[in-house]
């Protein structure tokens, strides 16, 4: 399908305004993440960390679409484990998922123990800040894995035989070119939201923590794991966005009728009053 076949194809723009929402619902995880990992930073640095992280996960998800048949490449077996009690198929991009899960658990459990249980000394609270380039680097490691599960949901999404490899590429890199910058506009309120509020902190880390646990189990199906004869099945996503969505509730309304009482600051807050 030509590219003026496209834009006057009413089914290709419902696909595009779908794919655009759906793109902006999975990166809302990768905000809370940067959000977290920027307020480690210099204050003054943390709306350029937003947007470089950002931009990497634009980038990234861009050449992944430009190298769609290399991504599908990934999900051949490189080598299998068959024991009496475990079996499975690794591939590339289970392996990529899998360790993508484990860097969220990581940071995720890392982040909660250090604000809720770390030094209580301003000076050793100071010395966890990280440099610009520090923070950059954990970002581009995440939007890695998250970049990948962004693509394969486009790829299930817009159908390359009904539109055509050009006018699939169109869509789906107008999608992804439209999500972030609409994330790239509401990045900061969130951040600065998400930073002031330290129930709101919590509750971001927790739900990396589910992500993780369900990236972890979407790469074990992936390789087709199967544990005493019982294969791995895959969390719905769904379900996972209801359980955040229905926390945030919950958690907004217990702000509202708290309004007048001071939150608990945690040690990570006090970095800003040096």
């Amino acid at each position: 399908m030509a590219f003026l076949d496209v834009l006057s194809n009413t089914e290709a723009w419902i696909a595009f305004f779908t794919l655009t929402f759906l793109e902006i619902i999975l990166g809302i995880d990768n905000i809370v993440f940067i959000s977290i990992v920027s307020n480690k930073i210099e204050a003054s640095d943390r709306k350029k960390a937003r947007n470089i992280g950002l931009l990497l996960a634009m980038g990234f998800r861009v050449l992944l679409l430009f190298g769609i048949k290399w991504v599908v490449s990934l999900n051949d077996e490189l080598f299998g484990i068959h024991l009496s009690w475990f079996h499975g198929s690794i591939t590339g991009q289970s392996l990529i998922i899998f360790f993508g899960g484990l860097f969220l658990l990581y940071k995720s459990v890392s982040e909660i123990h250090e604000k809720l249980e770390g030094e209580d000394e301003i000076q050793s609270v100071s010395k966890k800040k990280i440099n610009l380039l520090g923070a950059i680097i954990q970002i581009a490691a995440l939007n890695l894995v998250f970049s990948f599960d962004s693509i394969l949901t486009a790829i299930g999404l817009v159908s390359f035989q009904e539109y055509g490899n050009g006018g699939a590429l169109v869509i789906m890199i107008a999608a992804v070119v439209l999500s972030i910058a609409i994330m790239m506009a509401f990045a900061g309120p969130v951040s600065n939201f998400v930073n002031r509020h330290p129930s709101i902190q919590i509750l971001g880390l927790s739900f990396l923590i589910l992500i993780g646990v369900m990236l972890l189990a979407e790469a074990s199906h992936l390789g087709h794991f199967a544990l005493f004869g019982q294969e791995v099945g895959v969390i719905p996503k769904g379900y996972l966005y209801f359980a955040i969505f229905f926390s945030l509730s919950v958690e907004f309304i217990n702000m509202k009728m708290r309004k007048s009482k001071n939150p608990v600051e945690l040690h990570n807050s006090k970095i800003d009053k040096l």
